[in-house]
C-alpha cells in the first residue's frame, strides 16, 4: 500500500531530532573484537500512532477507508521518531554496548561473555533474522567495514612467486616478505580522545589529496592514526593554480572531518604551511 503524503507533509512541522554521524559510530566499534549486526524489522510500524493523529493518514480504498494506527513509511518525520523511540530504548547502552542509526544497530563487546549478556537484555523489538548476524568478529556498518582483520587473510595465504621473472616482478623475495608482513598488520585506527589536539597531514598532488588524521597517545611520543583520507581531483580541479588546489583540499577536509574539527584542535601539518601563505599573500586591488 502505497498512500501520497505530500500535504499532510507539507502541513507538518519539521522533527528536527539528529541522527548520529555514520562516521563517529564505525569509530565508536573501534578496539571492540565481537559484534552483532541486527537490522529493525518493520522498523516504523512498531510505533503506535497517537490516537488524535490517526486520521489524519486516512486513505481510501475500494473496500473503504482507512487509516493508519502506527507510524507509517513516507511520512515527514518517520525517521526521526523512530530514531527518538530507539535513542529512549537504548540509552543506558548506546555508546557503550550498542550503536544505533535508525533501524541499524550493532552490538560490541570485548569478550563474548560479556557479549551474550548484552545481548540477553530484553527490549522486546521486533528483528528482521535474514539481516542480522550474531557474535561475529567483522562485518559491514553502514556501508563501513567493522574490524578489517579477516580482510587480509588471501594476502597472508598468498604463495611466493614461482618464478625469478615473477618474483622480481615483487621487487624480490624479501621485498614481497616484507610486502605481505606490512598488509597484514596494518596500522590499526582508533579513536579521537576527547580533548585532545588532532594532527592532520596533508599531502596534494597533481592529481590527487591525500590526508592522515591522527593524535598523540598518552606518552606525547607516539602518534596514533585516527582517520584516512584520499580524493582525486577532478578535471576542472586539475587546472587550478597551486593555491587553489590548497584551499579545494583544505575545504574538502573540513566538510568531511567536520566532526571531529568541531571538538577538539587541529594541528595542520603539510610541506609548506599553507595557512600562513594564504593569509600572508597579498591582496590585489584595483
Amino acid at each position: 500500500m502505497c498512500v501520497d503524503y505530500r500535504d499532510l507533509n507539507c502541513a507538518s512541522p519539521k522533527d528536527n531530532f539528529p541522527l548520529p554521524h555514520i562516521d563517529v559510530l564505525v569509530d565508536n566499534t573501534a578496539q571492540h573484537t565481537f559484534f552483532s549486526f541486527m537490522d529493525g524489522f518493520s522498523r516504523y510500524n512498531q510505533i503506535l500512532m497517537a490516537l488524535e493523529d490517526q486520521e489524519k493518514t486516512t486513505f481510501i480504498t475500494l473496500w473503504g477507508t482507512f487509516c493508519y494506527k502506527v507510524m507509517s513509511f513516507r511520512l515527514k518525520n518517520a525517521g526521526a521518531t523512530y530514531q527518538r523511540a530507539i535513542v529512549a530504548l537504548f540509552h543506558d547502552m548506546m555508546h557503550k554496548e550498542i550503536e544505533v542509526y535508525v533501524d541499524n544497530m550493532i552490538a560490541k563487546s570485548k569478550t563474548a561473555e560479556q557479549h551474550i549478556d548484552d545481548l540477553l537484555r530484553k527490549y522486546k523489538l521486533r528483528l528482521n533474522p535474514a539481516k542480522c548476524t550474531f557474535g561475529v568478529k567483522a562485518g559491514k556498518l553502514l556501508g563501513s567495514v567493522v574490524n578489517e582483520k579477516e580482510k587480509v587473510k588471501a594476502i597472508k595465504e598468498m604463495p611466493i612467486p614461482p618464478t625469478d621473472s615473477k618474483i622480481r616482478g615483487f621487487l624480490g623475495r624479501q621485498a614481497f616478505e616484507k610486502i605481505k608482513e606490512y598488509l597484514e598488520n596494518p596500522p590499526i585506527l582508533v579513536p579521537a580522545i576527547p580533548k585532545r589536539p588532532l594532527i592532520l597531514y596533508l599531502t596534494i598532488l597533481e592529481e590527487s589529496m591525500g590526508y592522515m588524521l591522527g593524535q598523540h597517545d598518552d606518552t606525547g611520543k607516539n602518534e596514533r592514526v585516527i582517520y584516512y583520507l584520499s580524493k582525486k581531483f577532478t578535471d576542472c580541479e586539475k587546472r587550478y593554480p597551486a593555491l587553489e588546489r590548497i584551499c579545494c583540499a583544505l575545504v574538502w577536509a573540513a566538510k568531511r572531518l567536520k566532526q571531529y574539527m568541531l571538538s577538539h584542535t587541529v594541528w595542520l601539518v603539510a610541506k609548506t604551511d599553507h595557512i600562513k601563505y594564504i593569509f600572508e599573500k597579498p591582496a590585489l586591488t584595483g
